[in-house]
């Protein structure tokens, strides 16, 4: 393939396959273009950009070397799979990104051969990759397996039990520490300048030797700055890194954004490696764009920006956000109570959060990508006598369900979930749904189980829940902003178990359980034309279930309508339970409950994304009337 520098190479560039004759030279121009791809497509779709720009080199690297998708490329978290994307046959559709009906923002497998393995969540690559490299041996897909991890997910211990298998196993296995937090520009330069060069010559079976030899060659300066990078996570026995302890030949470290230096070791790698080996790849996450490089998050996620001086779109906003709300009184209520402290897991920002630790740093807590961690953290601390909140998204606090039930629950410790996302989510797609957490939190016996309706309710269930001293208690709310009720000053808590009535009506009771009440409210409206006037109540509590008040409902209307944003399994289920013990059913009670749907929703917006589930305000009135035994005919959109 002849170099036309009038022509770019990205526009040559249909699948990784077309690299395979692309000189050295050509790989490094093509590196700039795919940058420049990746940062035009965020601007207008929106995203995850830092991650991208920071592989952009490696994700080249990778395709020029590698065969995939016969190899399997797994990326970590895989938010920063954009320019992999592009490179795989899915350019002319990157800026659906992250779209209904558009490409997903992460790896997917059913989206492309070149996804070998789905991922959202961070800390899952070098298990999946090892279960490759298995198969592989065992006469599965043929092909090399490499996952490229970032050095925030090794914070999380899944990646350690794989490295241990890993190394136990001793299968020829790829991994790439992805590091864009040491700040060692020059000593990286000089020692993988350096070794990159042995590598490329040298029998692979000296790496680890040359590796070790090579510091003493280097200039006096530069020996300390080589062996902090060497040193990443601390020597553990004399002469060995914990990798290397673990069973991985180390190589590097390199500049992950030097292509001459990329191209020689994974090169080297692909020919003779035999077991486990780690790349350790020194990187700059937001590479090459000035704001993002100049941001506190590097570009992480942004929205919609401006091309040239990143300055991003900002949505209108008519109320606070849940995750503000949430955070304003947490503090609140921290500055009267010294007990209270807050623990996230790598989401400081997101869960509001930040706000918190800048006032209350010594009482506030990051514990990186480690939610198990952050869980029984959480039940030590309780034991010990604090007020401990411990604020995850529903999607993350999956990840602690043992230590819930085991470190938590049946010790009966007070310590409180504030539960951010909870609900569908948006672009982000079903890999970030809170759906679940309702239905795997009330079956636990002990835990009190709450839903915001509006962000004033938020405030009182954050009140109730530093209040309570008697066990585990949750509260969730959802991701966006609230809707413009005024916020309550000095909230006293709520009774345990006890629900809210919002209106009287007869026929047909609707009990909801978080904020799809404001849609419940516009389904009444609805109905009201029709002359139906439903009673509306707000349960408030899941766990434990307000008796009395469900029971007043079954026995003074035909029919009872649940709804609650989670899957089958949680609210509804509970209630169901309750009337069904009551013989409530005997006498002819109709009894539905829409939940979220037994199916992952693709993203989309959150209305189009609860449209698809069946849960706005028509698909309420269109409930009613069913069971009602009314003609929908006249159905609202």
């Amino acid at each position: 393939m002849t170099d036309r520098p009038s022509t770019p190479l990205l526009d040559r560039v249909h699948v990784p396959a077309d690299m395979k004759g692309l000189s050295d030279g050509q790989l490094r121009r093509l590196a700039d273009e795919l940058r420049a791809e990746t940062i035009a497509t965020v601007a207008s779709t929106g995203g995850h950009l830092g991650a991208g720009l920071g592989v952009i080199e490696i994700t080249v690297a990778l395709h020029a070397v590698f065969d995939a998708p016969r190899d399997k490329i797994i990326w970590d978290v895989s938010h920063q799979s954009y320019p992999h994307k592009i490179l795989t046959g899915r350019r002319d559709r990157i800026r659906t990104l992250r779209m209904k009906d558009g490409l997903s923002g992460f790896t997917k497998r059913s989206e492309s051969a070149y996804d070998p393995f789905g991922a959202a969540h961070s800390s899952t690559s070098i298990s999946a990759a090892l279960g490759f490299a298995v198969a592989r041996d065992l006469g599965g897909d043929p092909g090399d397996a490499i996952a490229v991890i970032g050095d925030g997910a090794l914070s999380a211990g899944m990646a350690y039990e794989a490295m241990n298998n890993a190394g136990h196993l001793g299968k020829r296995l790829i991994v790439i520490l992805n590091d864009n937090e040491m700040s060692i520009a020059p000593p990286v330069g000089a020692m993988s300048s350096y070794l990159s060069r042995l590598y490329a010559e040298g029998p692979f079976q000296d790496l680890a030797a040359v590796a070790k030899g090579a510091v003493s060659f280097l200039p006096s300066p530069f020996r300390e700055g080589a062996k902090r990078a060497k040193d990443l996570l601390k020597h553990i026995t004399v002469g060995g890194t914990l990798f290397e302890e673990l069973g991985f030949s180390y190589v590097g470290p390199i500049d992950g954004h030097d292509m001459d230096q990329l191209l020689a070791v994974l090169r080297t790698v692909k020919d003779r490696a035999n077991g486990p080996i780690l790349i350790h790849a020194i990187t700059k996450k937001g590479k090459g764009f000035a704001p993002a490089e100049g941001a506190a998050d590097r570009g992480h996620a942004r929205s919609k920006f401006d091309i040239v001086t990143g300055e991003q779109q900002k949505a209108k906003s008519n109320a606070p956000s849940y995750t503000s709300v949430f955070a304003d009184t947490l503090i609140n209520l921290a500055a009267k109570d010294e007990k209270i402290v807050a623990v996230t897991a790598a989401m400081p920002d997101g869960t509001g959060l930040d706000k918190f630790m800048a006032r209350y740093a010594s009482r506030c807590f990051d514990v990186g990508i480690a939610e198990q961690h952050a869980v029984t953290f959480c039940a030590g601390l309780a034991a010990g006598g604090m007020k401990p909140f411990c604020a995850l998204y529903s999607t993350f606090l999956q990840r602690g369900y043992d230590q819930i039930v085991h470190d938590v629950a049946i010790q009966r410790l007070p310590v409180r979930f504030a539960i951010d996302r909870a609900g569908l989510v948006g672009a982000d797609g079903a890999t970030h749904a809170g759906s679940f957490d309702v239905a795997f939190l009330a079956n636990l016996p002990g835990m009190v189980v709450m839903a915001a309706a509006d962000e004033a309710e938020l405030v009182r269930m954050v009140v109730t829940a530093a209040a309570y001293n008697d066990g585990p208690i949750a509260f969730r709310f959802p991701r966006g902003e609230g809707v413009g009720v005024e916020i309550p000053v000095d909230a006293a808590p709520l009774e345990i178990g006890k629900g809210r009535m919002i209106r009287e009506g007869k026929q047909v009771a609707i009990l909801s359980f978080g904020t799809r009440l404001q849609e419940v409210e516009q389904a009444a409206e609805a109905l009201g034309a029709r002359g139906i006037v439903p009673t509306i109540a707000d349960a408030r509590f899941a766990k434990p279930l307000d008796r009395e008040m469900i029971l007043k409902l079954a026995a003074d209307h035909d029919a009872l309508i649940t709804i609650e944003e989670g899957a089958v399994g949680g609210f509804g289920s509970h209630v169901a339970q309750l009337l069904a013990e009551e013989g409530v059913f005997d006498h002819g009670l109709k009894f539905r409950s829409m939940v979220l749907p037994d199916t992952f929703i693709d993203q989309s917006s959150p209305a189009d994304m609860y449209a698809t589930a069946g849960l706005n305000a028509s698909d309420i009135e269109a409930k009613v009337l069913e069971v009602l035994g009314v003609g929908v005919i006249g159905k609202r959109a």
